[in-house]
């Protein structure tokens, strides 16, 4: 159920009406946001008439919640979610935040050059992997706990945000001290347990479609996270898996302003790995931007014919560089804009 509070309640009001959900059994979410309060109440409780809350003292509008996702559906924050780090940078704005870097950190040398060149485009993340999930248990799994230490030093040297993949339960605490979002990639988007931590923890997150997953699982996966209180979350678009074998996944960008309509949730998207291809990686990052993307996820390598992984899909310097500019001039068409 979704109470909608009038714009002049009082605080009184509102604990009255959160105090009579939670008597009948709800388990409740507010939000409060530029204009009023919005009160999620989440749970199955026997019995309860909607209508009674309809006419509690600074109640707006109160309706039962049809869809099987409570807290990712636009009604519980239907302004949009603004995620603001640290440094100022705001995710789900005007403007369309782009980040970018390595597939992997490899040498302290290697992603500093890739942070320098990262800023120098524009963007104002630092991606990278410090655990990478790999298809073979050959190929390079990352650096781990000494990755994270290079990206956050040479992330603070330049002046930008990071962002990495969380792999298990086990790396979060590990990771907290070093990272300013944590990115659950394709392969755990199903992994429930590491969703209900990331809930509990009080740092955004940043949450990718699996390979087969339709829109309601993204969102349904979306609902563990937010379910524990963690409501900087964003969404991110990275391609699905169909029987085109040309590109490394089918980019599916239509994905965007359908989830744009029905989640309040940041949206953004993955090029480098929505088609695994460098030359194809713009004219899709421009696509996802033209869609209402709110940002880009890109892999950037300052020499990516010797990158340890993705060096194919990852986009060389100038390109990155080249593609900033055509944002620039895209984004003002969408009325959005990039810094």
């Amino acid at each position: 159920m979704i109470v909608a509070m009038q714009d002049h309640a009082t605080e009184e009001n509102i604990q009255h009406v959160i105090e009579r959900m939670v008597e009948l059994g709800f388990n409740v979410h507010r939000t409060t946001g530029e204009i009023q309060t919005i009160l999620a109440g989440v749970g199955t409780p026997s019995h309860f008439d909607v209508n009674e809350f309809k006419v509690l003292t600074g109640v707006q509008d109160a309706y039962r919640i049809s869809s099987p996702y409570k807290l990712a559906g636009r009604g519980f924050r239907p302004e949009g979610t603004k995620i603001t780090f640290p440094n100022g940078v705001v995710v789900g704005n005007e403007e369309v935040v782009v980040m970018a870097g390595p597939c992997s950190v490899e040498s302290r040398a290697q992603i500093l050059d890739s942070a320098k060149k990262v800023k120098a485009a524009g963007a104002k993340f630092l991606r990278g992997g410090a655990f990478k999930p790999r298809s073979s248990p050959y190929s390079f799994q990352g650096m781990g706990l000494e990755g994270l230490k290079l990206l956050r030093e040479v992330a603070d040297e330049t002046g930008l945000l990071v962002i990495t993949e969380v792999m298990e339960i086990s790396q979060i605490e590990v990771m907290l001290p070093y990272i300013d979002c944590f990115q659950i990639g394709a392969r755990n988007m199903q992994n429930f347990n590491l969703l209900r931590e990331l809930g509990h923890v009080r740092k955004p997150c940043l949450l990718k479609r699996g390979i087969a997953a339709t829109i309601e699982e993204v969102l349904l996966s979306a609902e563990y996270i937010l379910s524990g209180g963690n409501y900087d979350l964003m969404l991110c678009e990275r391609g699905v898996r169909t029987f085109e074998t040309y590109t490394r996944n089918t980019m599916d960008i239509s994905a965007i302003p359908v989830l744009k309509k029905l989640t309040h949730l940041p949206v953004l998207g993955d090029p480098s790995h929505g088609v695994g291809i460098r030359d194809l990686v713009p004219p899709m990052a421009l696509a996802a931007v033209a869609a209402g993307a709110d940002g880009l996820l890109m892999e950037m390598h300052p020499d990516p014919e010797k990158a340890m992984s993705d060096g194919a899909q990852s986009l060389y310097p100038e390109q990155l560089e080249k593609l900033m500019a055509q944002l620039r001039k895209l984004a003002p068409v969408v009325g959005r804009k990039i810094a």
